[in-house]
């Protein structure tokens, strides 16, 4: 009997020594004050440093702790920013970056010059569109791939790149010793005259200087004649809210509300209002918007709207109506956390409603075909000062919903039908540019793409081992000529002269183009579009 008794006491202890010590943790375990899940909080940490099967750095158990942290609060812009990803938000946010001043792609396995930006040290040296770098500091550069070239291509202020150039219609390579500096990104890139009377201006991202760029396009624009604008938001994924502010002031009187954020902590729930008279106040504008419109963008977009300042084109916005602030926490970190939420001046949300970031992705998606999936709130109903009627929702919806250029049948067929062959595609396109402009056979911006251009892409691509049925070809011409057209006139003739080509078949800009032409006031630019209360719409 006693032998019967020690064995159980013997099982028990077993089991206790198995089961009994996480059992005692449990009933005795720290479950109240902030104070005590601190406590363990850090006697599990230290637990799982210690004990874990795989050896885990300490440093690594914090990191892991804070980005699960984050990730609980199940929002996709609340992030702690590790080195490279603060650096990039600076790059973003300010426009700047220490490197040469140029834009690449890379093409044919090689690093090809886009373009050298204006008043950087590749422009000055003499780097030229269409130049590709074969080799830096002495390193062959075939098969980089762009984050790559990217990556080598920057560096500090002040230290030097020696390229090696192969330019087309040149012998021998051309060797460049380029000193990096610090090369601001502008976030108004292109300001020019579409006609003789309207003036187009496209701003993206917003950043340190977006205002101050806008006037001067502005002004600059209105010196060459400049009756209308066309303000091109399309893809401009937002950034600064301060910078959004200022960038609406320039087109609202004072006293008129931009945007209204609310938040939970102290000072995040506030309005901001236009403090300055408006330099252009009978300026007509559109604003192009898309779903790549998104956050500071969107402030703009709402508040030109609600102020019946402007008449909004294109299809709906992202609809990212959250504030982010800013927290260096190191010289090389920082944390971005979600402190508001802001509103349009009528008091319509910014931010879409959805389960989640894909959910509010794929309504993005869908409105751009002109699917629109997002059920527009009847009980949401809001009127900008002319009493016109505004839904919210999330995101800004455009007075006139217009859909992009979309590819055809036929044109869908031949892109299935390159599949893995798409890059082939775009060298031997990217190379034939390259010999017309070695060749000197354009000789006028707007030259014609011949059958015979596209039947020599064709060959090029065959000679590669791209086969490719005769049905899908002959359905695909009119794309290949347009896009060799686009390719060729940045190479020959510059950006100028490939984004003339592009506005001419962009549906958006030029229904757009069609208002403005006609408007001579704001209202009147409303008026005669059928967007303001009694006035019909006008077919044209």
């Amino acid at each position: 009997m006693n032998v019967r008794k020690l064995s159980v006491v013997a099982g028990i202890a077993v089991v206790a020594l198995a089961t009994g010590g996480w059992l005692l943790q449990r009933e005795a375990g720290p479950t109240g004050s902030v104070y005590q899940q601190a406590r363990l909080f850090e006697d599990v940490l230290a637990h799982v440093a210690d004990y874990y099967v795989d050896s885990l750095d300490e440093r690594r158990l914090y990191q892991m702790a804070i980005d699960g942290l984050l990730d609980e609060l199940h929002d996709p812009y609340s992030v702690f920013l590790k080195p490279d990803d603060f650096r990039l938000l600076s790059e973003q946010t300010t426009g700047n970056y220490g490197g040469l001043g140029i834009q690449i792609d890379v093409r044919d396995g090689w690093i090809t010059v886009v373009a050298p930006l204006p008043e950087t040290p590749a422009e000055r040296a003499g780097i030229q569109t269409g130049d590709r770098i074969v080799a830096l500091d002495g390193r062959p550069t075939e098969g980089w791939k762009n984050d790559q070239a990217v990556k080598e291509l920057r560096g500090q202020p002040g230290t030097t790149a020696e390229l090696k150039v192969h330019r087309v219609g040149v012998d021998q390579p051309l060797v460049f010793k380029v000193t990096r500096a610090t090369i601001h990104v502008r976030s108004v890139n292109i300001a020019m005259m579409l006609d003789d009377r309207v003036g187009y201006i496209a701003l993206s991202p917003v950043s340190e200087t977006s205002a101050a760029e806008l006037t001067e396009g502005i002004n600059g624009l209105l010196q060459k004649g400049m009756r209308s604008l066309i303000l091109d938001l399309r893809g401009n994924p937002g950034g600064l809210l301060d910078q959004g502010i200022a960038a609406t002031d320039l087109f609202l009187d004072p006293g008129q509300e931009v945007v209204a954020t609310r938040g939970r902590a102290p000072n995040t729930t506030r309005t901001y209002r236009d403090a300055k008279p408006q330099p252009w106040p009978k300026l007509p504008i559109v604003v192009l918007v898309n779903g790549g419109t998104a956050s500071a963008a969107e402030i703009i977009t709402g508040a030109l709207q609600d102020h019946d300042r402007a008449l909004v084109v294109g299809t709906p916005t992202f609809g990212k109506g959250l504030v982010q602030s800013l927290w260096q926490l190191t010289p090389e970190t920082a944390l971005k956390l979600t402190t508001a939420r802001w509103y349009t001046p009528s008091g319509r949300t910014i931010q879409r409603k959805s389960r989640n970031e894909a959910e509010q992705e794929a309504q993005v998606a869908a409105a751009e075909q002109g699917k629109d999936s997002t059920r527009v709130d009847s009980s949401l109903i809001f009127h900008t000062d002319r009493g016109r009627i505004v839904y919210g929702g999330g995101g800004i919806r455009p007075d006139l919903f217009v859909v992009p250029d979309t590819f055809t049948t036929a044109e869908r067929a031949f892109v299935k039908a390159l599949g893995k062959n798409i890059p082939a595609y775009l060298d031997v396109r990217s190379g034939y540019a390259l010999e017309l402009k070695a060749t000197g056979r354009l000789s006028d911006p707007n030259f014609a793409v011949t059958d015979a251009m596209v039947d020599e892409v064709l060959r090029r691509l065959r000679g590669r081992a791209v086969s490719l049925p005769d049905s899908v070809v002959t359905g695909a011409r009119a794309l290949i000529a347009q896009e060799l057209g686009y390719e060729a006139a940045r190479y020959v003739f510059g950006r100028p002269a490939e984004f003339r080509r592009r506005m001419a078949d962009d549906r958006q800009v030029q229904e757009a183009l069609k208002w403005a032409r006609r408007a001579r006031t704001p209202l009147d630019l409303l008026a005669i579009a059928g967007m303001l209360p009694g006035a019909p719409p006008r077919n044209e």
